[in-house]
């Protein structure tokens, strides 16, 4: 079989890579790699740490691309290698535009398509955007629907999708995250540029980069982890997206607070070095609502929906938008109240086992074999 894998930003690398090692395990299986590096340094990190060098790249971005450009861009490029490879199945994971744009480019060639992280919803088309409606669009056009939970599975059922063509997996993101601990216990690897937390210290880790927060939310949030800096048994460890939206008011507010460490964005390794050494998360991110509870680290989610409830359910994450005063009252419970702070962090996953990878390869192989 001939699979070909699409992707661009570094989340998807990191959820495919693990299905990547497998694949090309297949002695049967031509399994090749078309990035589109949507995300260009950040993609590099995670191809360079995984040893996945891709087949193809379209190298896409250019300075000021809009959204328009940016998936015109991805469609052309996508849609040429598919017709020099000739794939029996396309591989796209996620809710990105290089995701759409591959699916969409395998569409028009007539290639199935199978959809890596299928399901998720907000349940709001304008919130994560347009993350929410790329997934609606990629789901309208795929064939084999590999859905994380059965959470998703039910979204999509709700949605008319075929029962037979949704398969439950587990999410490649719990994969990803216990080959990468595995590769910490094998170094005394360091974040660069920072030191172990002070000894009576707890670390709050912070990340924010969400477009729905750039319009006075980022400002908001920065104002609460001012005020969670006040406190003399916490370090902040911040590593700062390089959108300006978001290093500008992150710098104003916080650039003289000389417990929080405001850091460039990290690799993958050390990010995840970070999250296991953290005892408190505060986050837009919908990959680390998913990684956090591996390491049993609660999460305030600095959103107003997520497309990844079962995190919430379980109760290993909690919505508090960017509401100032519900992060600082929210982080200051858990951090004062012992007993709080336990019903969050107990490690648990409610995203898979590791073995997604697995199950995806024999889903597609089953799907080639039916075809034969």
């Amino acid at each position: 079989m001939r699979i070909l894998f699409v992707f661009g930003t570094r989340p998807e690398a990191i959820k495919l890579f693990p299905l990547i090692h497998v694949a090309r395990l297949r002695r049967d299986w031509t399994a090749l790699v078309c990035v589109t590096a949507q995300h260009r340094s950040m993609l590099d990190q995670v191809l360079s740490l995984s040893g996945i060098v891709p087949d193809f790249d379209l190298n896409v971005m250019k300075p000021n691309q809009d959204l328009g450009g940016l998936t015109a861009a991805c469609l052309t490029g996508i849609q040429g290698v598919v017709r020099q490879v000739k794939p029996d199945i396309v591989v796209v994971q996620g809710d990105t535009t290089t995701a759409f744009a591959g699916a969409l480019a395998a569409f028009y060639e007539k290639v199935a398509v199978a959809h890596v992280e299928a399901g998720l919803r907000s349940g709001n088309m304008q919130a994560p955007w347009p993350e929410e409606a790329n997934r609606k669009l990629v789901a309208a056009i795929t064939d084999i629907h590999l859905a994380p939970t059965a959470a998703a599975r039910q979204a999509l059922l709700a949605e008319g999708v075929d029962a037979a063509a949704i398969h439950v997996t587990g999410n490649t993101v719990v994969d990803a995250l216990l080959w990468m601990r595995e590769r910490l216990a094998e170094t005394a690897f360091q974040v660069p540029g920072l030191a172990e937390t002070p000894k009576g210290k707890r670390m709050i880790l912070v990340t924010t980069h969400r477009r729905e927060n750039f319009d006075g939310g980022i400002k908001r949030i920065a104002q609460a982890i001012a005020r969670l800096s006040a406190r003399d048994d916490v370090e902040i460890v911040f590593p700062v997206h390089l959108n300006p939206n978001v290093r500008g008011p992150v710098q104003d507010v916080l650039s003289s607070r000389a417990n929080v460490h405001l850091l460039e964005p990290q690799d993958y390794l050390p990010f995840v070095q970070l999250m296991s050494r953290a005892t408190l998360i505060i986050t837009d991110s919908g990959g680390v609502q998913e990684e956090a509870p591996v390491f049993g680290v609660p999460v305030l989610v600095t959103r107003e929906t997520t497309e990844r409830r079962e995190s919430i359910e379980a109760g290993t994450a909690k919505l508090v938008g960017s509401d100032e005063d519900l992060i600082v009252t929210t982080a200051s419970t858990l951090l004062d109240k012992p007993q709080a702070y336990a019903a969050m962090s107990r490690k648990h996953s409610a995203f898979g086992d590791g073995r997604a990878a697995e199950r995806i390869i024999g889903i597609l192989q089953a799907w080639r074999d039916a075809r034969t």
